[in-house]
């Protein structure tokens, strides 16, 4: 693994020098008998949270897990994944981070991508997993978790036995259970805690212009640094009795980075939940009453219209964040309004950010706002405009493509030199920039406007989506001759997934053929990836040069007058 070296020296007072879980054992030490995490009802304090960390860690060292070595967790929010990810940084291993919705055939490209040694997953994902660890290139060992071992304990035997009777069977003969895995970490003796600046902590994935999945390596010191200029933005530190309802999920940079390790660092409470709908999310917000909450923009579309939020008292909201997609004018300001008059005295706050530079590294402070602006750059994070792909500083109100250097960028883009090369760049004075390509542009007043992505790509309810890897998967279909993917406004998600589909010759247009291709995209495609309107075409529109015309079809959908045969999925 050759990666760049880091010489970033902040500029205001200095960033925890120590590793993911050395700050949650510094956390430990300050408030060891604070709550670190809840789940549906069940504390874990920082000690105990500490003690099932370094057990674990035990364990992985004695199934030979040493420095370096990679593990998949492919898990929803639950403590078993939030507990690995410590425990795998505590002895120097990496966590692959995954989504657990993934297809079998994504799993197992993770789990060969990253090289992968062991994965863990919950009971109800495991004979998915079984089947893609077993299309996998390397022997990965399979570690099964079960929510109701980490439930209170009349929530336990009523999840058992009223929900969850089918998983038990899970893991079959000779697989590993995480409650017994961890057991064998007892009196396991750990390795002293070594920090590393330039040393990969964790991979998270992004696509690239040509859609295919990269890996992300993050270090430690991109987590801790992440975890202060939150803090210090956040309104009150987020620090001993906060509470954050922590929704987003562990794959993903805004929930992990913010979600997850901003809290812990601060020494506040993550309120994990694995998987919620508009109304469980808002009877959680009632119910738990967190001090923060965070969601995509589509999350505070769907709260807006919720019933259960008439005549509630939301006073107990110190910050409210959106992430992951561009939150527009019209929404932020029914936002504010719906938070005032429920007694909650604050803005929802915007965040941009790429998954390169773990999430957020722009907020919208805390008491202004600008229409259209993603807010002022977090402490010792530099943003300009340049020239796309160059260093040519553009002056205050001009578009071009936004760059970033700062302290939370990546170390770099796994096995992609010519991807890093790009994407990373030292300029004459050797400062390291994060070239984003997403055009935008800086005020007088150094706000930051983010305009639109350079790139082609689709934002469905937060997700990134490749139109390129979409149409490549759907061209394995045996019936399909080509296809063009383009995203379409959605009052809901932002954008939903259309395929444009030219079939082979003779094959029909049926209700019968369109279910075959969703079929066929069920086992290569990702729940968020998948179409959500095909429309059948005898030909689609194209470039000079041969290339299906994309734009022709994203302003033909803008417009309105897409085909009758438009089929919702």
């Amino acid at each position: 693994m050759t990666l760049p070296q880091i010489n970033f020296t902040p500029v205001s007072h200095p960033y925890p020098e120590t590793t993911m879980f050395g700050a949650i054992a510094a956390s430990a030490k300050r408030v060891p008998d604070a709550p670190a995490l809840n789940f549906m009802g069940k504390y874990t304090s920082y000690k105990t949270f500490v003690e099932k960390i370094e057990l674990a860690a035990g364990a992985f060292l004695k199934a030979g897990i040493k420095k370096d070595d990679v593990v998949t967790i492919c898990m929803p929010n639950t403590p078993q994944g939030v507990i690995c990810l410590y425990a795998l940084n505590r002895i120097g291993a990496i966590a692959n981070m995954v989504h657990p919705l993934s297809s079998g055939k994504n799993i197992t490209f993770y789990l060969d991508y990253s090289e992968s040694k062991m994965i863990l997953t919950l009971d109800q994902f495991y004979e998915k997993v079984e089947k893609a660890v077993g299309e996998a290139k390397n022997d990965v060992k399979i570690i099964t978790a079960r929510i109701q071992e980490e439930l209170p304990l009349v929530k336990a035997i009523a999840f058992k036995y009223l929900k969850n009777r089918q998983n038990l069977k899970f893991p079959g003969k000779g697989g590993l259970v995480w409650s017994e895995f961890i057991k064998t970490g007892k009196g396991v003796e750990l390795p002293p805690v070594e920090f590393d600046k330039n040393k990969a902590a964790v991979i998270l994935y992004s696509g690239g212009t040509s859609g295919t999945p990269k890996g992300i390596y993050l270090s430690d010191w991109n987590f801790n640094c992440l975890g202060m200029q939150v803090a210090e933005i956040s309104g009150c530190n987020l620090d001993y009795g906060c509470k954050f309802l922590s929704v987003m999920p562990i794959f993903h940079g805004f929930g992990l980075g913010i979600g997850i390790h901003t809290v812990l660092e601060n020494g506040a409470m993550c309120i994990l939940i694995p998987q919620f709908t508009k109304e469980s999310y808002a009877k959680d917000v009632l119910k738990h009453k967190p001090n923060f909450i965070a969601g995509v923009p589509t999350l505070f579309e769907a709260l807006l219209k919720v019933d259960i939020f008439d005549g509630a008292d939301l006073s107990f909201l110190i910050g409210v964040f959106s992430g992951g997609d561009a939150l527009s004018p019209e929404l932020k300001k029914r936002a504010d309004k719906f938070f005032k008059e429920h007694g909650a005295n604050l803005q929802i706050r915007e965040g941009y950010g790429l998954t390169e530079c773990v999430t957020a590294s722009c907020v919208t402070p805390k008491d202004r706002a600008k229409v259209g602006s993603i807010g002022l750059p977090l402490r010792d994070t530099d943003y300009r405009i340049v020239e796309p792909g160059t260093f040519n500083y553009l002056p205050a109100g001009e578009m071009g493509e936004i760059i970033i250097s700062g302290p939370t960028l990546m170390l770099g883009y796994k096995d992609a030199e010519e991807e890093n090369a790009k994407t990373m760049r030292i300029d004459e004075n050797g400062k390291r920039w994060l070239f984003t390509g997403d055009a935008g542009y800086i005020d007088e007043e150094g706000f930051v406007y983010f305009k639109q992505r350079m790139k082609r790509m689709i934002v469905t309810s937060g997700y990134n989506v490749y139109p390129s890897h979409i149409e490549n998967m759907i061209d394995k279909h045996e019936s399909v001759d080509y296809c063009c993917v383009i995203g379409v406004k959605d009052p809901y998600k932002m954008q939903r997934v259309r395929a444009y589909i030219v079939l082979n010759s003779g094959v029909e247009k049926s209700e019968t053929t369109k279910q075959s291709i969703l079929e066929h995209c069920k086992e290569y495609l990702d729940v968020f990836e998948r179409p959500k309107e095909i429309i059948f075409r005898d030909e689609l529109p194209k470039t000079l040069v041969g290339k299906v015309a994309y734009h022709s079809l994203e302003e033909e959908a803008e417009k309105e007058e897409a085909e009758k045969e438009v089929v919702t999925v």
